[in-house]
C-alpha cells in the first residue's frame, strides 16, 4: 500500500508542478489553485507513505521520479530541448530509483 500511495504522491506533485508552469508566476487563478492542490495532496500522500516506508527511500523515489517525469513532460509537451546530458541525467535518476528498490528499500 505504501508504494501505491507514493505513486499517487508523485502524480500529484507532477500535476502541481506542471500547473505551476501555466500559473505565470501565480498570476492566473486556476493554474495557481491546481498547483496548491497538487502539492497539498502530494505531501499528504507522502506523509501517509512514511508510515510504511523509510523516509530516505520514499523521499528519494518521490523526488527522483518526480524530477524525471517533469523533465520528460517539459521535453515532450512544452518544447524544451533534449540534450545528451539531460537524457543521461534522467536515465541516472531512474537507475538510482531501481537500485534503491533492489537494495532493500522494501
Amino acid at each position: 500500500m505504501g508504494y501505491l500511495l507514493l505513486v499517487g504522491a508523485i502524480a500529484a506533485e507532477v500535476a502541481g508542478t506542471t500547473a505551476m508552469k501555466y500559473s505565470e508566476g501565480f498570476s492566473r487563478l486556476v493554474p495557481s489553485l491546481l498547483t496548491v492542490a497538487g502539492y497539498v495532496i502530494s505531501f499528504t500522500l507522502l506523509a501517509q507513505t512514511l508510515k510504511t516506508l523509510s523516509v530516505g527511500t520514499a523521499y528519494a523515489i518521490w523526488s527522483g521520479l518526480g524530477t524525471a517525469a517533469i523533465a520528460t513532460i517539459g521535453v515532450v509537451f512544452m518544447g524544451e530541448g533534449m540534450t545528451a546530458a539531460k537524457a543521461a541525467g534522467i536515465g541516472l535518476i531512474i537507475v538510482g530509483v531501481v537500485v534503491l528498490n533492489l537494495g532493500g528499500a522494501h
